[in-house]
């Protein structure tokens, strides 16, 4: 079979999106390889590579295209799925090429979640009707619709009507370094190098108003006398990071909270390649991501691989990521973020509880799991 994938944010994108389309695009190289994967590429990047014999990136060929490549990722491309023979092609985020029906090529597309429709004042009205248009129409050409946890496939059926027996939940895995235990003298150099404290609390992943540092440093405040253990941030945002920010100031807290990103001793290629997000995983003493609503929540999960136990929030979708071995809280509450947080500090046999547990829950999201999940879905239609 000759698949083929939008592979913009896998040759692109350095965060969520990005990490599980070159997850899932190795996992089913590596697994499956009897098949070939055509990554079609709309610019060329030389911040991710995907290396393998039966990989083949491709790029628009005609000088047009080239220039307008937006155009060529929307709807030129499907001279070049017919060019490669592609059988089935996969829109890994949220879109599909206009008229792709038209080709008879089959298409599955990966809805990763409906944030904007649950909470619209954080998008811009324009965002907010591009990607009404977009998800819409590709969960409606598509032949299968990939949901990556229950809850996203509640929210399609939900706000978009579309019929429960099209849509199949695949969970996704993360980056297998996650899971690899990173040697003493490793941790002690990514500790030197981003001056990591000895012991610290853990949060990654933008910072937007949904993923909710500022109750996180709200926790923090209310712990300021009674746990020396500061949080590390690593991630970025504007006008929420510089709310956050303010209330940091306000509050005395700037030796308790350090934004990795803000040290302009480090490249920002580090914060986008995530080569040493393993040690740091493993350096910290608790994950701690509250957040109002995810599609799935890959920190958590890599977490989970890291044998790092993990505080967030009782709703959405996080449950399912983090099962029986997650410390689980109201996000609108730093009080219950703080109890959990001084539980995880003072009793070690806790933390050593929840380490064990989340490696075994991690189990249900190997990348072998995951590929063999979409890979039904392949074989289903073609």
């Amino acid at each position: 079979m000759n698949i083929g994938f939008d592979a913009k944010m896998a040759y692109h994108n350095g965060t969520g999106l990005g990490h599980f389309s070159r997850t899932l695009i190795n996992s089913l190289s590596q697994y499956y390889p009897a098949h070939e994967y055509f990554l079609f590429n709309p610019q060329p990047s030389s911040l991710f590579q995907m290396p393998g014999k039966n990989i083949h990136e491709v790029q628009p060929s005609s000088s047009i295209d080239r220039i307008f490549s937006s155009a060529w990722r929307d709807r030129r491309i499907k001279k070049d799925l017919q060019k490669h023979k592609i059988d089935l092609y996969h829109g890994l985020d949220h879109e599909l090429p206009n008229g792709i029906a038209q080709t008879g090529i089959k298409s599955v597309v990966t809805i990763h979640d409906l944030i904007y429709e649950r909470y619209p004042k954080q998008f811009s009205a324009r965002d907010i009707k591009r990607f009404s248009v977009l998800f819409r129409y590709a969960c409606e050409q598509a032949d299968k619709v990939i949901a990556i946890s229950q809850q996203t496939r509640e929210d399609i059926v939900e706000f978009f009507k579309t019929p429960e027996e099209k849509i199949v939940t695949c969970y996704q895995s993360c980056n297998p370094a996650f899971g690899k235990a990173i040697s003493q003298e490793e941790k002690q150099r990514v500790q030197k190098m981003y001056g990591l404290p000895d012991e610290f609390f853990l949060y990654v992943g933008s910072i937007i108003e949904r993923k909710n540092l500022l109750t996180i440093c709200k926790a923090v405040f209310i712990l300021r006398n009674e746990i020396a253990i500061p949080l590390v941030v690593i991630g970025d945002g504007k006008v929420y990071k510089q709310q956050v920010k303010d209330y940091i100031r306000q509050n005395g807290l700037e030796k308790k909270v350090i934004f990795l990103s803000d040290n302009a001793v480090l490249p920002a290629s580090l914060f986008q390649t995530v080569a040493d997000f393993p040690a740091i995983y493993q350096l910290a003493m608790a994950m701690i991501y509250p957040s109002f609503f995810e599609g799935f929540g890959i920190p958590v999960l890599e977490a989970l691989w890291s044998r790092l136990p993990v505080i967030t929030s009782g709703v959405s979708c996080l449950p399912e990521t983090g099962g029986d071995a997650a410390y689980y809280v109201n996000p609108n509450s730093a009080g219950e973020i703080a109890e959990g947080m001084k539980k995880i500090c003072d009793d070690r046999q806790l933390r050593e509880t929840m380490k064990e547990k989340g490696w075994k829950h991690a189990q249900n999201f190997t990348q072998q799991k995951s590929a063999a999940a979409v890979m039904r879905v392949y074989e289903g239609l073609v």
